[in-house]
């Protein structure tokens, strides 16, 4: 199994999901080949809750890291579940058009790039 997939199901343990008892992992990888990951976090007003997706990335930022190759991610659901919407956004803004990995708890996998889920972007390119 791909190394950076058995990170984000690994990842995806440490979740806190004592709400939607919905269990995320995701693991980030940089342009030197080192993995970041991080677990959704939830929290009783919701507002609060963050994603794996922004977790492993935010981590990674704060390591230094600024060019990204690859993402994956990891849920407890059979349909393989792709980033939601402000996911998608922040891994656009940071990441650019990365590789993105959806694997499930039976080991599905699917590979795409964030173009083919985030087809329009916002972008700084905007903001000129």
């Amino acid at each position: 199994m791909d190394p950076l997939v058995e990170a984000a199901l690994k990842a995806r343990e440490n979740a806190r999901a004592a709400y939607s008892g919905f269990r995320v992992g995701a693991a980030v990888e940089d342009a030197a080949g080192r993995v970041f990951t991080g677990c959704n976090v939830e929290n009783a007003t919701y507002g609060l809750t963050i994603c794996a997706e922004r977790v492993a990335l935010y981590k990674a930022i704060s390591e230094g890291a600024r060019e990204f190759r690859r993402v994956a991610v990891a849920a407890d659901a059979d349909t393989l579940t792709p980033p939601c919407g402000s996911c998608r956004q922040i891994l656009w803004e940071f990441c650019g058009d990365v590789e993105l990995i959806l694997v499930n708890l039976k080991g599905e996998t699917e590979s795409l790039r964030l173009r083919d889920l985030f087809p329009r972007p916002f972008d700084a390119s905007f903001l000129r």
